[in-house]
């Protein structure tokens, strides 16, 4: 399903670390936000309340939350780098649903897992035309 492309994508530990601990908070339902950049750095997550009727299946980011998100992201001269979720009991791997809803091809797709018992696992993804691209990922100091 997935092939390894491109370079390696390079994520500050203090990142990824909030985002594991984004999901570690909400175990039974998936948490979904966006990561923003400055000159190409990931720096920041902006969580987005998931509205799903099935949040423990499914991610709908809630819309005025997104776009104020969106907002903040070009009021702080920072670019969209990322869109999250988690998967509370599956891998950490694109759904079906998640290759048919994926809007946003610029964007990489990081998926956390907490299927694995005691093993959080974080995975990023290109996801474009119903099809994904695993993209390694560099977690820097």
């Amino acid at each position: 399903m997935s092939q390894r492309t491109e370079q390696p994508v390079s994520l500050p530990r203090t990142l990824v670390n909030r985002l594991l601990g984004e999901a570690q908070r909400s175990p039974q339902a998936e948490v979904c936000g966006l990561v923003s950049s400055r000159g190409g750095r990931p720096e920041r997550i902006h969580p987005v309340a998931n509205v799903a009727k099935q949040p423990g299946k499914l991610f709908r980011m809630d819309p005025e939350g997104l776009v104020d998100a969106m907002r903040r992201i070009r009021q702080g001269g920072e670019q969209l780098f990322a869109i999250y979720h988690s998967h509370p009991h599956g891998p950490a791997a694109p759904s079906a649903t998640d290759l048919r809803e994926a809007e946003y091809p610029e964007a990489l797709y990081l998926i956390v897992s907490l299927g694995t018992e005691g093993v959080l696992e974080m995975r990023g993804y290109r996801l474009e035309g119903g099809s994904a691209r695993e993209v390694a990922l560099e977690i820097t100091p």
